[in-house]
């Protein structure tokens, strides 16, 4: 039983030992991909020549519905005079109906009826627990859509911006439905 085990023993060091020895094998035995060479694959720089494209260029143009990297969707600056532009000049892409109007209250209570009031009057439920004060009754402002958007995507005194939290669509809606809140207020 002892020669068994000593002879196993041994047999064991010495597959470890074969097994460790610094030979690395000269050729990959299989390579898949044809002739793409995906174990030592060449980089290419930003801005320097690349026979893969078309034109011959490591940089590309964004793919066709993306938005390429520091631009923006939204011209209006987050400032008082991008403010008054998106005021006086920003409309909503598509025209108001039954559909947005759900839409934009399903959101709307979501998002902003907590502190904006399910009614749009300022006194939602952290306005009445005094953990905001000074939220501003849809009736009491000069608002237009530009300026209610405008507000969704950069923010406006104690209010942060929910453009990360809303698609365009969905903001929209929310405008929408807050026009319709603001002219019920003002009857």
């Amino acid at each position: 039983m002892k020669n068994i085990f000593n002879l196993a023993l041994t047999g064991l060091i010495m597959v470890l030992l074969v097994a460790c020895g610094d030979e690395k094998p000269t050729e990959r035995s299989v390579q898949y991909m044809g002739d793409i060479d995906m174990y030592e694959s060449i980089p290419y720089d930003g801005y320097t020549e690349n026979p893969v494209f078309k034109d011959g260029y490591t940089s590309q143009l964004p793919v066709a519905g993306t938005i390429a990297r520091g631009a923006s969707v939204y011209d209006y600056p987050n400032s008082e005079e991008g403010y008054q532009m998106a005021k006086d000049s920003l409309r909503a892409p598509f025209e108001v109906s039954e559909k947005s109007l759900e839409k934009g209250k399903v959101t709307y209570k979501i998002y902003c009826s907590s502190c904006h009031g399910d009614t749009g009057d300022g006194m939602g439920t952290l306005v009445k627990n005094e953990k905001f004060l000074g939220v501003p009754n849809y009736k009491d402002r000069d608002i237009t859509e530009g300026s209610i958007y405008h507000v969704i995507m950069h923010g406006r005194n104690l209010m942060g911006s929910h453009a990360g939290q809303l698609t365009e669509a969905e903001r929209w809606n929310v405008v929408q439905y807050v026009e319709h809140l603001r002219a019920d207020l003002l009857k």
